[in-house]
């Protein structure tokens, strides 16, 4: 089955918006010591991976990623160039693929409820991002991962309010305009030939 052009138009419409949703809130930065930063940006990822999808979210993840290799400032703190893809927030950029496509897997199981929404953040948006970033951030720093890890922990209260967040904005979409979720299309009755 091909698709439509128009379900093409909005399936890159929707990459678009949501890229550009991560890029606005990478200007959210609070610096930390150790090259990492606490930003906004992680909540566009979960809220890309709760409303887009495994298919689509990865690629607003994509194109942030490929405009900031191409040197836009579209990272945390306006950083961009291929320069981020060797320091110690690589790990965290590609924990934003795989925690997408799981947060979009996970919130394909089963019904649509708040608790889902929420778990699929925390694990996809939080746990899995924490597993490639940390890591690499200590691989990349010279810092035992460990220590790595402990440093880490910074981030944890403002992740949690990021999942709550994302949460209730996701929540409250899907009551309000459900049609935004490509992947949870409303039933329709078909057309009799």
């Amino acid at each position: 089955m091909t698709a439509a052009p128009g379900d093409t138009s909005a399936t890159l419409g929707r990459v678009a918006v949501f890229a550009a949703l991560i890029i606005v809130l990478g200007t959210v930065v609070v610096p930390l010591p150790g090259g990492v930063p606490i930003t906004g940006q992680t909540l566009g990822v979960m809220l890309a991976g709760l409303i887009l999808g495994p298919r689509i979210a990865p690629l607003s993840i994509a194109l942030v990623l490929a405009l900031a290799a191409l040197g836009l400032p579209v990272l945390a703190g306006g950083r961009g160039g291929l320069g981020v893809f060797v320091g110690p927030t690589v790990g965290y950029m590609i924990g934003w693929i795989v925690g997408v496509v799981l947060i979009g897997l996970l919130m394909r199981t089963g019904r649509f409820t708040w608790w889902r929404t929420a778990l699929a953040a925390l694990v996809g948006g939080v746990a899995v991002v924490y597993a490639f970033g940390i890591p690499v951030q200590a691989l990349v720093t010279g810092v035992p991962i460990d220590l790595t890890a402990l440093s880490s922990l910074a981030f944890l209260p403002g992740d949690l309010i990021k999942v709550t967040a994302a949460t209730l904005v996701a929540v409250a979409l899907r009551r309000a305009y459900p049609r935004a979720f490509p992947d949870r299309r409303i039933p329709t009755t078909p057309v009799p030939a």
